[in-house]
């Protein structure tokens, strides 16, 4: 995709994070623009600083776990704006533990947002979009699905977390083969960042009713103070991640990472897998880590 001026994005968890710098810099650079988030106050907070830099915008409260909310983000996107070329599945939300210790709620929760979510956008928009280029002989598409690097590997105590990216990034892979078997207009990426800061260690102040927390385990504790620290210490804004993101649609490049030295980690892993050899201990340079985190679980019971 080389032209953006004019063209029409769509950006699920539009009012926070990543999701608000992809929509200030499609603004940037002349995009019309719907942002669609559960938080309403936040939608509005962004609606706003996007209208007041000049940006024609959309904004429409929706969530995502619910295919009827995205075929209505659809909807309301084509009457107001009567295409779509860019979108970006990008609501998300994280929990951490033991993998046995999450209740069914917190895998529904989290498999609804982030699995279902980037499922639902990618059914609904890439069939709106293949309707789009069959109206115009020059349309360019793209999707872009946010995974994480926990899509990439699978730290202990985010069990929930890393199921729902891994599944974001073969989703993804898969619609790029699908795209390219067909010769379609439309390309795909998907990003992976790493430790960045934006809100989503905090999701739990968006967590809706009918998916209840119940009781807080240590581990979860833990896995709470541990994912606090790691994001809020992170180097690298969600604004770079965003200008990142753009650059490789432009240039058309599927894998797109925040921090490339993780991908050591990636690497680790790929050879055991090759290697049949069991999973590598994540914490082997830095040891303090795995033993304060056992501490803090162990303390907190």
């Amino acid at each position: 995709m080389k032209t953006f001026k004019n063209r029409v994005t769509v950006i699920t968890g539009g009012a926070s994070g990543f999701g608000k710098e992809f929509a200030l810099f499609a603004a940037r650079l002349g995009m019309k623009i719907v942002i669609a988030d559960v938080q309403q106050d936040a939608l509005d907070a962004v609606h706003t600083e996007l209208t007041v830099l000049g940006a024609d915008v959309l904004a429409v409260r929706c969530d995502v776990r619910h295919a009827n909310e995205v075929q209505a983000l659809a909807d309301a996107t084509m009457q107001h704006f009567g295409a779509v070329h860019l979108v970006f599945n990008n609501a998300g939300v994280g929990s951490g533990g033991l993998i046995w210790e999450n209740s069914q709620a917190d895998w529904e929760w989290v498999l609804g947002v982030n699995l279902w979510g980037v499922i639902h956008g990618v059914r609904i928009f890439t069939n709106l979009m293949l309707a789009c280029a069959k109206q115009d002989p020059e349309y360019e598409g793209h999707i872009v699905n946010t995974a994480s690097m926990a899509g990439m590997l699978n730290a202990p105590t985010l069990g929930v977390y890393n199921t729902s990216k891994h599944a974001v990034v073969s989703l993804t892979e898969t619609l790029y083969q699908d795209l390219e078997l067909m010769q379609l207009p439309i390309n795909a990426s998907v990003l992976c960042p790493y430790f960045v800061p934006t809100g989503i260690s905090q999701s739990h102040r968006n967590r809706p009713e009918d998916v209840p927390s119940g009781a807080i385990t240590a581990s979860q504790r833990a896995a709470q103070i541990m994912s606090d620290k790691a994001v809020n210490s992170g180097k690298i804004t969600a604004a770079e991640v965003a200008e990142k993101t753009f650059n490789a649609i432009r240039d058309q490049q599927f894998y797109i990472f925040s921090h490339e030295g993780a991908l050591a980690g990636v690497q680790t892993r790929m050879e055991d897998i090759m290697l049949q050899r069991n999973p590598s201990d994540p914490y082997e340079a830095t040891p303090h880590i795995r033993e304060m985190l056992r501490a803090k679980i162990g303390a907190a019971g």
